[in-house]
């Protein structure tokens, strides 16, 4: 007999699928209503132009979302948070004027902020999700703000489908579930509806967005900027943060546990190391193109959907950010900090990207509505270095005491005070661009390559790379439960690669479509040609740029790196003193894991103290594991069910695993024989596991071997 019909999934279904015969006469309309005829694009001075002002739609849109939530951020709630400094290697007069990019002998201070997008304050570190990277500058020249993602490109072109993309992510609205994640029917409706997208997918959907720790991932600017000289010259500029310690990411299963086992995993990983002095470095990079180079490459500059490879514009590291001291309080710090991509220095400007045209008014916007008022530059956290003097007076929760019987400009009552900065008193100036064109809701056609990018990221990754990508779209589409978006997708994923449409369409037990379902391509203007406007794909200048694969980072350092030590009693005290020692000298943490707490009493009657017991932490939650020897003590671990698990996750896992002497039969019990696996060693020689542990993972072992964890 076949299963009765669901009743609440056709309300789901109904729920997707709005356009019945009940409402299909409901036209979108501002809060005024006043029906809008485009939904897709901000009002700009021209398709390439900036956006105007006058744009009151955009303006209501944003406006309403930004007051959603109070007084959580509505994106980027949950943070943490440091103090530090960065320093200029060599002048950079030659492109821009700014004074903390000129000056190698300042240390500029900063305050950076580390965050994931979608979930709550409450959520989980560990979600797949992008991951914010907002770092503020105290210059003497004011507050400058450079506000981005580990990501370095976004979900949508304009700011108008801000709100739409992030209504989609979030918990959905009549039961406000699931929580810090994008695997639902919301967010992969939108999406299959948005090739413009499908770039960043590729990267959400790889280990970029579960990093094994804010040390350890890049942050980029995502839009193109300017760097202005003395001169007045322009050059386009995207910027790069690069870890010293290298990109490095978590295995899913593993994600998945630590958010059990400790859901402030980044949080306490950032904090530990700082406080303990292992201060986390990045260098500043920017790409530079020269005014007269912008419509050089086969997508725009101003489409926040691309990226330039590193290939054709290299990446010039110009200066280093050292990260130096915890907040002394979370709210008054972490949480109040305003970032906002409008505060900037002279020097630096902006570009027309629409994304970017957006947020200069979106920013300021949502923290007038979080933090009650427009006095929130007088919070310390925010409060510049540099002198402030303006006639700007009261409002809620005022902190200066202005004196003077003035409060306007000009004026001869305040002696003229203050007066205007002249341009040789570094007064900003925004950049001279001719600007013209009509009025118009529209996009550029040079935006409507969404494919090759896209193709470009998958193309560049390692095999193991590719195989966790399938596997992420496996799973995010296979918590879809409409069909209908699960096909759509595959029809997008074929225009992007056929191989990964067939082994997604494999995981869904689902059919590639033969020809993609064209969504509604509601960027074309109204008036506008339906044939001009359709995507197309052009050929990039690379096939594959190394810099997009993590495979490709730095991995020349254990430093900071978390090792677990297996011991019982009985271990043995020469082996784990010398491991110990050697790891140490390298910066590496030992935590010494036993099966209970307290003293462990070695083969020379030495106590050692447990820091962890199997009860108390597990193998996620470490890089890697070296497992001493000692008769006795191996015998205990070898018949300790949690011993065994937390050997055979870290296995699965892919991680460096050491023994010595005894230490093997430990593997043996584990079921995880030696092996041809430069992860696991099991001579006993540190320098060898110090090898392995600087790689951070041995993936290959994914396809090599079953671990049962």
């Amino acid at each position: 007999m076949a299963n009765p019909k669901d009743p609440q999934q056709d309300k789901k279904t109904e729920n997707l699928a709005p356009h019945t015969a009940d409402n299909a006469d409901q036209l979108l309309t501002t809060n005024q209503g006043l029906r809008i005829n485009d939904n897709q694009h901000s009002l700009k001075a021209g398709e390439r132009g900036p956006s105007l002002l006058e744009d009151f739609i955009l303006r209501e849109k944003i406006t309403h979302f930004d007051h959603e939530r109070i007084p959580e951020r509505v994106v980027h709630a949950r943070g943490s948070g440091a103090h530090g400094y960065f320093q200029v290697y060599e002048p950079m007069g030659k492109y821009t004027k700014a004074g903390f990019l000129n000056d190698p002998s300042r240390k500029t201070p900063v305050f950076v902020r580390f965050s994931t997008v979608a979930g709550s304050r409450g959520s989980t570190d560990l979600a797949r999700d992008a991951r914010g990277f907002a770092v503020k500058f105290y210059t003497d020249e004011g507050n400058y703000d450079l506000v981005g993602n580990n990501i370095p490109v976004f979900f949508i072109q304009d700011a108008m489908k801000f709100p739409d993309f992030v209504h989609a992510v979030k918990p959905e609205p009549h039961h406000e579930m699931p929580q810090a994640a994008s695997a639902h029917d919301t967010f992969w409706d939108f999406i299959s509806l948005m090739p413009e997208s499908m770039h960043m997918i590729m990267w959400v959907m790889s280990d970029r967005a579960i990093p094994r720790s804010y040390r350890m991932m890049e942050g980029f600017g995502v839009h193109t900027f300017r760097f202005i000289n003395e001169a007045g010259q322009s050059h386009f500029v995207k910027f790069h943060w690069k870890p010293l310690l290298g990109v490095h990411a978590v295995a899913w299963d593993e994600a998945l546990k630590i958010s059990g086992k400790d859901p402030d995993f980044h949080r306490r990983d950032l904090w530990n190391a700082i406080e303990s002095g292992a201060f986390p470095e990045y260098e500043l990079g920017v790409q530079i193109v020269p005014e007269e180079d912008e419509h050089k490459f086969p997508f725009d500059l101003l489409d926040p959907t691309k990226i330039i490879p590193e290939e054709v514009v290299p990446v010039q590291r110009i200066g280093r950010m050292v990260l130096n001291r915890n907040p002394d309080n979370f709210f008054a710090e972490t949480e109040q900090v305003a970032f906002h991509p409008g505060h900037l220095v002279p020097g630096i400007d902006f570009s027309n990207d629409p994304l970017l045209q957006g947020r200069l008014f979106s920013y300021l916007d949502t923290q007038l509505s979080r933090l009650g008022s427009p006095n929130f530059h007088e919070i310390p956290i925010n409060r510049p270095v540099a002198p402030l003097h303006n006639n700007q007076r009261d409002g809620h929760m005022r902190q200066t005491i202005n004196r003077g019987g003035t409060s306007y400009e000009p004026n001869t009552l305040g002696g003229g005070c203050p007066f205007q900065a002249k341009m040789a008193d570094g007064g900003f100036t925004s950049h001279q661009e001719r600007v013209e064109g009509h009025k118009v809701r529209a996009r550029s056609r040079s935006f409507f390559d969404h494919f090759s990018q896209a193709a470009l990221f998958y193309h560049s990754q390692s095999a193991p790379e590719k195989t966790h990508i399938v596997n992420a779209l496996r799973f995010e589409l296979g918590k879809v439960t409409v069909t209908d978006i699960r096909i759509r997708m595959l029809g997008l994923l074929n225009q992007v690669d056929t191989s990964l449409a067939a082994q997604v369409a494999a995981g869904l037990g689902l059919e590639v479509p033969a020809t993609p379902e064209q969504p509604v391509n509601h960027s074309i203007p109204a008036d506008g040609d339906p044939e001009q406007f359709q995507p197309f794909t052009v050929a990039q200048q690379v096939t594959a740029s190394a810099a997009l694969s993590m495979a490709h980072t730095v991995k020349n350092t254990i430093k900071s790196r978390q090792i677990a030590f297996l011991l019982a009693n009985g271990v043995a005290a020469e082996e784990v003193d010398k491991m110990k020692t050697a790891l140490e000298r390298q910066g590496a943490v030992v935590q010494l894991v036993a099966p209970h707490l307290g003293a462990i009493t070695t083969d020379t009657d030495k106590v050692l103290e447990a820091d962890q017991s199997f009860l108390t932490t597990g193998s996620v939650l470490f890089d890697a594991v070296y497992i001493p020897g000692g008769a006795a003590g191996t015998a205990q671990l070898q018949t300790h069910p949690d011993a065994l698990h937390f050997i055979r996750e870290a296995c699965r896992h892919c991680k460096a695993i050491a023994v010595t002497g005894a230490g093997a039969t430990v593997l043996e019990a584990a079921f995880i024989p030696p092996a041809d696996d430069p992860g696991i060693i099991t001579d006993g020689h540190p320098e060898a596991f110090i090898a392995a542990i600087a790689q951070h993972r041995c993936w290959d072992r994914e396809s090599q071997r079953s671990i049962p964890a």
